[in-house]
């Protein structure tokens, strides 16, 4: 089981480092074994930045181990300085309440936080009750203030303009105790987290060390980057959310569609279940068909962050204005996506026709929406694009003096507007 769980990990590429290699093996094989990450709660929402600590999560449970989802709740009041340049904005108690709710409810598509199965915790729990005085003698005597420093996380701030506030000093000191806690009252021996928590996670087997003369574990994931370099969500117009709210399932499933063709085989590996012997198949593939594949990979993602009704929706809404592309049998077969002919998609959008001299001034964006019947009003035309409803061409429409012009014109001389995440309709440009 244990053997099985870590080549798949190290096979689909979740594992950058790992500590003590044939112990961990071990400790994996020999029962069920308890792991956690960490989620920092500075928003409502994860974002797709933060898939592979789940999915890696995810493999774990069906590997019949036991996740932990610790949510920050007490580290979150303080600020993790990893990764960041500059001191991260402190949260107050009831912003990281209402976040840990958001947090939750993404986490729940993904693992099963039934009775026996997986937990979720909050350090806040804990953490809000030490006591500084013994909690210096109990626990920060076991740090070395000149191997903390050398911390990847810490180096960079130091050597920053704005340098390393004493508050964001103390967050190794309560991640270690957190991997300590969960030794203690859960029988956690593992630490899972990104490739920039390295230092934290080593503080805190050698916390258990000192303290309770146990070996834990760790492992890290890599930072994953596009092939253009870019961060895992970001685009644009912003992060890819996993909250509906602020990303569409509409919107989820473009953003995976988009993906280079470079990453095909890498994020079908990382962001679906889909078996590997199928995944490798995909290497081989070139233009229409790695396409092909591409909408597999955007179908599963968005299967696994939004449910099957919003990943059928998605792949209709796309098929109503690109067209109907059959999913062949022997590309990805483990998919549940719809591959046949016959089977039914939405409503052809519907369609109005304008002269592109018309589009010569540009039109106000909220006169747009009405005109083409997606409102019912001006005003109710306003008010769709002030709540973050109305799309031209997939993008939201930021103000309601936006006008529409020929620049909105694709290649096919069309703009496609949308309100809401299913009703379209669709410009005609004449010359």
């Amino acid at each position: 089981m244990g053997n099985l769980l870590l080549k798949v990990l190290k096979e689909r590429g979740f594992i950058e480092q790992t500590t003590h290699d044939s112990e961990l093996e071990e400790y994996i094989n020999k029962d069920k074994a308890t792991c956690y990450v960490g989620f920092d709660p500075t928003a409502s929402s994860l974002h797709v930045g933060s898939l592979v600590p789940i999915m890696s999560m995810a493999h774990f449970q069906s590997h019949g181990h036991r996740p932990i989802a610790l949510i920050g709740g007490g580290t979150g009041l303080v600020g993790d300085p990893s990764g960041k340049t500059e001191m991260r904005k402190l949260l107050t108690q009831e912003i990281i309440e209402e976040n840990i709710k958001g947090i939750k409810r993404q986490l729940s598509n993904f693992i099963n936080f039934g009775e026996k199965e997986a937990i979720l915790l909050n350090n806040g729990c804990w953490l809000s009750k030490l006591k500084y005085i013994p909690f210096l003698r109990d626990i920060g005597r076991h740090f070395s203030v000149n191997r903390m420093i050398k911390a990847e996380s810490y180096k960079i701030r130091l050597d920053s303009e704005e340098g390393l506030n004493f508050i964001e000093f103390n967050y190794m000191l309560l991640q270690s105790y957190d991997y300590l806690y969960l030794f203690d009252n859960y029988g956690c021996k593992l630490q899972m987290g990104g490739s920039d928590q390295w230092g934290n996670v080593v503080a805190g087997i050698e916390l258990i060390r000192r303290t309770r003369n146990k070996t834990a574990f760790g492992i890290t994931f890599p930072l994953v980057t596009t092939s253009n370099g870019a961060k895992m969500g970001k685009t644009a117009t912003g992060a890819v959310w996993l909250d509906p709210d602020r990303t569409s399932p509409y919107e989820y499933y473009q953003y995976w569609i988009n993906t280079d063709d470079r990453d095909v085989v890498r994020f079908l590996s990382l962001f679906t279940f889909l078996p590997m012997d199928e995944i490798k198949r995909i290497e081989k593939l070139k233009d229409v068909d790695l396409n092909i594949a591409k909408t597999v990979l955007a179908f599963e993602a968005t299967l696994l962050a939004h449910g099957r009704n919003e990943a059928v929706d998605a792949f209709n809404s796309a098929v109503s204005m690109f067209g109907v592309r059959t999913i062949p049998k022997d590309i990805l077969p483990s998919s549940t996506i719809l591959r046949s002919d016959s089977h039914s998609y939405s409503q052809s959008i519907p369609s109005f026709k304008i002269k592109i001299s018309q589009l010569k001034d540009g039109i106000p964006a909220f006169k747009v929406f009405h005109m083409i019947g997606l409102s019912k009003s001006n005003g109710e035309a306003r008010r769709l694009i002030d709540q973050g409803g109305a799309y031209i061409n997939g993008i939201r429409v930021e103000s309601i003096d936006y006008l529409v012009s020929e620049r909105d014109c694709n290649s096919e001389n069309e703009i496609i507007c949308r309100a809401g995440k299913k009703r379209f309709h669709k410009i005609n440009v004449d010359n």
